[in-house]
């Protein structure tokens, strides 16, 4: 059984892909900018569903034991 660790290893060796040739520039750099167009658009919708949300607060008239300032 091979280790996590040298499985990715085992993969990017050469001969392990039979008739790949290296990528072309331009293929690389569409990979890379579709890459950072996808993390910015998790993190845009990460943004929008963590921030909070603006409705009015209400305010709890009961009066709790263990909370100074509000008897």
């Amino acid at each position: 059984m091979t280790p996590p660790g040298h499985l990715l290893f085992l993969l990017l060796l050469p001969g392990s892909c039979s008739g790949c040739g290296p990528l072309s520039l331009p293929l690389l750099a569409g990979l890379v900018a579709a890459d950072a167009v996808l993390s910015l658009i998790i993190v845009g919708v990460v943004f929008v569903c963590m921030r909070p949300h603006s409705g009015p607060a209400q305010e709890d008239s009961r009066v709790y034991i263990n909370m100074p300032g509000r008897s």
